[in-house]
């Protein structure tokens, strides 16, 4: 008869990815118990399920934030946010995830169940369901710790469409909350910065405050994005490249936290360009943008959410700011990485 994993003290080797025994204990001890639901108790390569009308909508994303437990979330809770996420940007209701793990020999079995356990808390918090996945264990120095893939898939209402493609002028643009606080928080543990205030990464799961503003306004709603690598600047530029069109920021109205703003003067970075996991933009049309922004305030997730623009006919494409000062300026994405290795 087999031992149990010796979490506390014992550490992820080669042969917990080599198929046999030990890692099947591994699976067993450490991520079944993690996800425990019947579809991944069935034990196989795949899950199957019965999907309800609508469309299905799938994302796919890998996970290899450094370090991999920051301020306000970790490597787990964070790839479970970020994929639900991603599904629900096209309106979808979330239903079952599946992850895969790239894990260095060495890495310490302890940390390995904290990050599941954190990962299976979040899944259970948004209501879905980690129902298969892989493991993969690499020699020393070839995966820097641990790395994390993960699949979801949702399904969308018969009618809803949600595309990038569909920002039209006149269209107000939507920010829920305050920008750049993951980014933040992340460069910050790993420089070992301290601040006054501590910064916390916004990294949640939005699939909840999406079906409120459906609700709110399924034919006014145009489009979605959760501004993660690249930030707000990037994420505007890919919708006005969609859409064909340009828009116009005011500067006063785009939120940011103090303790945010002065870490970025500090860091030199702006924080239009941060990354973030818990916010979302959206692109409504104007007669709708209220009704929008009061169910939006009136979720958690929303509640410092907050009208930034409008969508302008300019065929150049350009995404421009009103300043403070009366001026303005381009909004332009980066040409390189500005916080590599942040989610």
């Amino acid at each position: 008869m087999s031992r149990g994993l010796d979490v506390r003290r014992g550490c992820v080797d080669m042969s917990h990815g080599a198929g046999g025994r030990a890692m099947v204990q591994l699976v067993r001890e450490i991520f079944l118990h993690a996800f425990d639901n019947p579809l991944l108790r069935q034990g196989n390569d795949q899950a199957a399920f019965e999907v309800p009308g609508g469309t299905m909508v799938m994302s796919t994303d890998g996970y290899v934030v450094s370090p991999l437990f920051f301020p306000g979330g970790d490597i787990g809770s964070l790839a479970v946010h970020g994929t639900i996420n991603d599904l629900a940007m096209a309106g979808a209701r979330p239903l079952h995830l599946s992850a895969a793990f790239i894990i260095e020999e060495g890495f310490a079995l302890a940390d390995l169940q904290r990050i599941a356990q954190s990962m299976g808390e979040a899944a259970r918090r948004a209501g879905v369901t980690v129902v298969t996945g892989d493991t993969k264990v690499v020699e020393r120095g070839k995966a820097d710790g641990l790395f994390i893939c993960t699949t979801g898939v949702g399904v969308v209402a018969p009618g809803l469409r949600l595309s990038g493609d569909q920002a039209r002028p006149g269209d107000a643009i939507l920010v829920s909350g305050t920008i750049g606080d993951h980014g933040v928080a992340v460069m910050s543990r790993r420089e070992n910065l301290e601040f006054e205030t501590q910064i916390v990464s916004d990294s949640a799961a939005l699939h909840e405050l999406v079906a409120a503003m459906v609700a709110a306004a399924p034919q006014g709603l145009r489009l979605l994005r959760d501004p993660t690598r690249g930030g707000l600047a990037a994420t505007l530029n890919e919708i006005a490249h969609q859409s064909g069109v340009g828009m116009l920021l005011r500067e006063e109205a785009i939120p940011v936290l103090p303790q945010v703003a002065a870490a970025c003067e500090l860091l030199g970075l702006d924080p239009l360009n941060v990354a973030n996991e818990g916010k979302l933009i959206a692109v409504v049309a104007a007669a709708d943008a209220d009704a929008v922004l009061e169910a939006m305030h009136a979720h958690p997730l929303g509640a410092r959410a907050a009208r930034i623009g409008e969508i302008l006919e300019d065929t150049r494409q350009f995404v421009q700011m009103a300043t403070s000062f009366g001026g303005r300026r381009m909004v332009d994405w980066l040409a390189g990485e500005q916080l590599p290795r942040i989610c």
